[in-house]
Formats: structure tokens, sequence, C-alpha cells
């Protein structure tokens, strides 16, 4: 017996596409924040340190 999954197919990328959205929601939220804001300074004050400029 042949079983028709394409609605199955079609329900594993509506759950990626939401999972996807909702991480870039959390990622867009944390770099915009305060913590993203000190986080990148403290990289890019590393970076100046590791180049011997700051």
């Amino acid at each position: 017996m042949v079983k028709d999954e394409k609605g199955i197919t079609t329900a594993e990328y509506a759950v990626g596409t939401a999972a996807g959205a909702g991480l870039a929601g959390v990622l867009y939220q944390l770099v915009t924040g305060g913590f993203g804001d000190q986080m990148l300074r403290s990289m890019f004050s590393h970076v100046l340190g590791l180049l011997g400029i700051g």
C-alpha cells in the first residue's frame, strides 16, 4: 500500500519556517538589545587588541 505523504512534507516545511523565523527574531532582539551592543563592542575591542591596534 502506497501512502501519499505530500501533507507531511508541507507540514515539515511549515514547522521549519516557523522555527527559523522564531530564531531570527530572538537573535535580532539579542543583537539590538544591550547585551548585543556590549558583545559587539567586546568582540571589536578584542580583535583590535589581537591586531595590535587597540
